[in-house]
């Protein structure tokens, strides 16, 4: 039988009392017997018609004071033996009740437990006072819950969201399909001619691309959200320049004006990504912008963080809706539909290449009309702070110093 932690702890006092009740009893027995031993003394009274000329017998003497130091011994050990059992009765009976008082909290912390649930975490332990050891294993078992509740929250939300996520997937992919299953069935039901069957074709194709579309912009979001990559020291205002290039074809037949402003802003990330966010944002701004509309991609560095801005003309949007934006197949109201050729994943993607490069992304509907993008990302200093500090032999932050001092403030038309 195994004994719970109340009856191990009444067992340990009441063995402690015990052993110093004998320590004490061994003592005073050993004290008690020196002093009887240098203490008992005879006398002789002699009385009127007393022999005084025959001395008492000497041996008869020492033997009495022998039994009588015995008998007190034994005496002592007797009485002492029996207030050693009351005291250890009674060390055992108070020995209970403390170690039930001292355990009360543990047992108010395992109810507690008891009681909590993925679906009940709002219970707390009660917190005693005044604080003591216990108390601070109550705090910080509140602290745990606490911090679980969090993170059941969290994710609450991330399951709802990637619900949500895969139910907006299902119908992005599912469109197309059923695009390609009216266009075969309504050709075929028939004799189609050549035009019949080309018209059907190019049905066919631009619902694949739109389904090509869709599954790229999932498979760079998955990635952005899971394979960071390598980072290396990237110039946001090259890429910026290379992307407008780029897209110079598209901008003109729409006769948009185009243009990178600032400075260089050198930081570490993962190239393919940061090519990725930016071509997402001007793909963004081209695809959903006004013929003689504007873009301007504007870089800098301040302080530690680089900057990176878009900003384009183009319809007004709600500023409820503009941060709603950034989540997976959302294109606003009256202003982003599917038949633009766009999935509805690009500021989505945008979001989590920023997320995965520690940056700070703000969404605003400009009063003009159009979106204006901003991303605050650490510096090449500000992310690698405690990290290595040279490329090719060169201290990164000196070099881009050196190269910011030389190549000054580009504002540069595409």
């Amino acid at each position: 039988m195994r004994l719970t932690a109340r009856g191990r702890l009444t067992a340990l006092y009441t063995a402690l009392v015990l052993a110093a009740g004998v320590v004490l009893t061994a003592l005073t027995y050993l004290l008690v017997r020196r002093s009887l031993r240098h203490r008992i003394r005879i006398e002789v009274l002699a009385g009127p018609g007393t022999d005084t000329e025959s001395p008492p017998n000497v041996g008869e003497m020492t033997a009495l004071a022998e039994r009588v130091r015995a008998t007190t011994l034994s005496d002592l050990l007797t009485r002492a033996g029996i207030a050693l059992a009351v005291v250890t009765v009674l060390a055992a009976a108070l020995g209970w009740l403390v170690a039930g008082r001292v355990l009360q909290p543990i047992r108010a912390i395992a109810a507690t437990a008891q009681r909590l649930s993925a679906e009940n975490l709002s219970e707390r332990v009660p917190v005693g006072t005044p604080p003591d050891e216990l108390g601070d294993l109550a705090a910080t078992i509140n602290g745990m819950l606490d911090r679980i509740r969090a993170g059941v929250a969290q994710r609450d939300r991330i399951l709802a969201g990637q619900r949500l996520f895969t139910a907006n997937a299902a119908h992005e992919l599912r469109t197309p399909l059923t695009t390609i299953r009216t266009a075969i069935d309504v050709t075929l039901d028939g004799e189609p001619d050549r035009a019949e069957l080309l018209a059907m074709a190019d049905d066919i194709r631009a619902a694949i691309d739109h389904s090509r579309r869709t599954l790229d912009g999932l498979l760079a979001l998955a990635r952005s959200e899971s394979d960071p990559g390598r980072h290396r020291l990237v110039d946001l205002a090259e890429i910026a320049t290379g992307i407008l290039d780029g897209a110079a074809d598209a901008a003109s037949a729409r006769r948009l004006t185009c243009r990178v402003a600032g400075r260089p802003a050198r930081m570490y990330g993962e190239p393919v990504l940061l090519e990725r966010l930016i071509g997402n944002l001007v793909d963004n701004a081209v695809r959903y912008n006004h013929v003689d509309g504007r873009i301007t991609v504007h870089t800098d560095r301040i302080g530690d963080h680089v900057l990176l801005r878009v900003t384009n003309t183009g319809p007004s949007i709600l500023r409820e809706d503009a941060t709603g934006l950034l989540e997976p197949f959302v294109r606003g109201r009256d202003t982003r539909r599917s038949a633009d050729g766009g999935a509805g994943l690009g500021l989505s993607i945008v979001r989590a290449i920023s997320t995965v490069h520690q940056g700070d992304l703000t969404l605003t509907a400009r009063d003009g009309g159009g979106l204006d993008v901003t991303i605050r990302f650490p510096s090449a200093r500000e992310a690698h702070a405690d990290g290595p500090r040279l490329v090719g032999g060169t201290d990164v932050d000196a070099r881009s110093e050196v190269a910011d001092a030389r190549s000054g403030v580009a504002d540069r038309p595409v």
